[in-house]
């Protein structure tokens, strides 16, 4: 039971991550779109 808890957090933890690279990569696409359009 002890074992199946730490491998759900763990599989929960590498999502997060996984969503926060995610953020961050379409957080730069649109900063550098937004540029593209503006400031051309």
């Amino acid at each position: 039971m002890q074992d199946m808890m730490n491998g759900m957090g763990g599989m929960m933890w590498g999502m997060g991550l996984f969503g926060l690279v995610i953020t961050i990569l379409v957080l730069l696409a649109i900063a550098a779109l937004v540029k593209y359009l503006f400031f051309r």
